[in-house]
């Protein structure tokens, strides 16, 4: 286990029961913060009429345009069973149309309509919502990005035994 500068580089110097606390368990404290967001985010999207899973595929679109499900799905790290039924709301909500590709009729392109294009004045809003309710500088924040890519990457290289590619940033 790799540790922090200044941090305690022996885990054996730490007791087993004290490994085993809830409150000693990294997965638990982002699990916390992770749900601790998904309600920030429920009250501050209601207004958009998104969910949290959907507003993350509208802002890769909002951000890059017209994507095929497949780069959709590694950009939000989904599979197709979960990504599938979130494009068809959003197409019924009107804010996407699904498209299959001229090159590849297997590819299916997702691009937004003019009524998901302009939702995003609308979502300028929510980024600074986040970032005031965290109580946390935009330096903070920052920095929290960066060591939760730079463990996303290590966690998925452990599960895995393959070296990924850095998330986008």
């Amino acid at each position: 286990m790799t540790t922090a500068p200044g941090a305690a580089s022996d885990l054996s110097a730490i007791p087993d029961a004290e490994l085993l606390r809830l409150d000693h368990q990294v997965c638990f404290s982002l699990h916390a913060a992770s749900r601790a967001f998904g309600g920030f985010y429920r009250q501050a999207l209601k207004d958009l009429g998104l969910t949290y899973s959907q507003y993350l595929v509208m802002l890769v679109l909002w951000e890059h345009g017209a994507q095929p499900v497949k780069v959709i799905g590694e950009r939000l790290r989904l599979d197709s069973g979960t990504l599938s039924p979130l494009l068809k709301r959003l197409e019924a909500a009107g804010l996407v149309r699904r498209e299959r590709s001229r090159e590849d009729e297997r590819s299916v392109l997702i691009e937004l309509t003019g009524e998901g294009a302009d939702l995003r004045d609308r979502a300028l809003t929510v980024p600074r919502g986040v970032l005031a309710a965290t109580g946390l500088s935009v330096e903070e924040v920052l920095g929290l990005q960066g060591v939760l890519r730079r463990l996303t990457v290590t966690l998925g290289e452990a599960a895995t035994g393959e070296v990924a590619e850095p998330l986008e940033g």
